[in-house]
Order: structure tokens, then sequence, then C-alpha cells
């Protein structure tokens, strides 16, 4: 099995651009916005840990064509990723219960 390319992580746009449309798919082109970059977001945490999951086994079996430096990578690529997508959760909670909070 050949490796999965690894792709650069820039921006939420670089994050969704892994997924390759799977967030669009899902999600109609009327409801674009916070809830569209989010699921975008999310799709693409979840190709990265796929792609370094699939590369720690590929590795693990001895494949000749996968390096620990190109796992390694990966897998911190997912890490950072998930941190990204969840401080930006802890961010919009902390949002909804400081509005939440407001008197009124």
């Amino acid at each position: 099995m050949d490796p999965v390319s690894i792709r650069p992580l820039s921006t939420v746009g670089a994050v969704s651009s892994v997924s390759a449309g799977a967030g669009a798919a899902r999600v109609a082109p009327a409801a674009q916005g916070f809830s569209g970059a989010l699921a975008k977001a999310l799709d693409g945490v979840n190709a990265y840990q796929k792609q370094s999951e699939a590369l720690a086994r590929e590795f693990q079996m001895e494949n000749p064509n996968v390096s620990l430096e190109e796992t390694m990578i990966a897998m911190q690529k997912s890490s950072i990723s998930f941190q990204a997508v969840v401080q930006v959760r802890n961010k919009v909670v902390q949002a909804y219960q400081d509005i939440m909070n407001m008197p009124v």
C-alpha cells in the first residue's frame, strides 16, 4: 500500500482541503458559514487522524516506502489539528456561557 500524501496545515481552509470535499457533500452550499467551516475543519481533522493511523500501521508492518519521519510528522499534524479544534470548541462554549450569564 502506498503511503498517503501529506498536505501542509496552514489555515482552516487547508485542513478542509484534506477531506477532498467530504464536508461539502454533507453541508448544503447555502449553509456555508461558521457551521460549514466547522464541519470542514472536523472532516479535515478526521482525515489527518486516519492518515496518521494508516502511516503508523504501514510503518509497523515494515513497509519500505514509509519512513519513521513521515509517520511522526503525520502524527504531529493530527495531534495539532485536534488540539486546535478542541480550543475552538472551548472558545465557543465559553462565549455561549458568557452570553447566557448576561443580564437582560
